[in-house]
């Protein structure tokens, strides 16, 4: 998701949250993502509320759960060419996020992502939901079999030469995400255009 469909700038988020709790922005990200504890979420070890309330115990700041999806919003920006070559493809063929994420995000996806909805309606997935990150090949595989899909019928894409890797490993086809015009390149290879 992140830098595929929409460009993510972490530091953004860090500057918001710092702005809300009164905390400089290196305590910030030394506190959530600098500890492992972003990592942990993402890996499905706490749900939706223990992730919100951890977030907040670390900074010594709780915050709301519309506070926390603000700071994200902030920090992403949609990427017009790649959400409208997906909803292209989902004319022809199956289409779902699978992003290394948490379960907040899972239940914050209409506000902070509201461009997804129209395009992937419930196939948004978070690595939390399987308790495997990208590029476990568990991630994929849990992924898949949630949706029904086969390893070997599914064009995974991705702007990690790690995660394509992994997904290579887990069976499925890859594409390494550099541009709109390179993914619409592959795309229409496929026969999915």
């Amino acid at each position: 998701m992140n830098d595929v469909l929409y460009s993510y700038d972490r530091s953004v988020r860090v500057t918001h949250i710092a702005r809300i709790c009164r905390e400089p922005a290196t305590a910030v990200a030394e506190a959530i993502w600098e500890s492992g504890f972003e990592d942990s979420g993402d890996s499905g070890v706490m749900d939706a509320d223990a992730y919100l309330a951890g977030f907040g115990e670390r900074l010594g700041c709780p915050l709301t759960q519309d506070e926390w999806a603000e700071a994200l919003r902030a920090a992403v920006t949609p990427i017009d060419e790649t959400l409208t070559l997906a909803a292209s493809v989902r004319r022809q063929a199956r289409v779902a996020v699978l992003t290394n994420n948490n379960l907040l995000v899972k239940r914050a996806v209409d506000t902070v992502f509201p461009e997804l909805r129209p395009i992937f309606g419930r196939d948004f997935f978070v690595s939390a939901e399987f308790h495997a990150r990208k590029p476990e090949p568990e991630a994929y595989l849990r992924c898949l079999a949630r949706v029904g899909a086969a390893a070997d019928a599914t064009l995974f894409v991705d702007d990690s030469v790690k995660n394509v890797s992994g997904a290579e490993r887990a069976g499925l086809r890859a594409h390494l995400y550099r541009s709109p015009e390179g993914l619409e390149r592959v795309l229409s290879a496929e026969g999915l255009l």
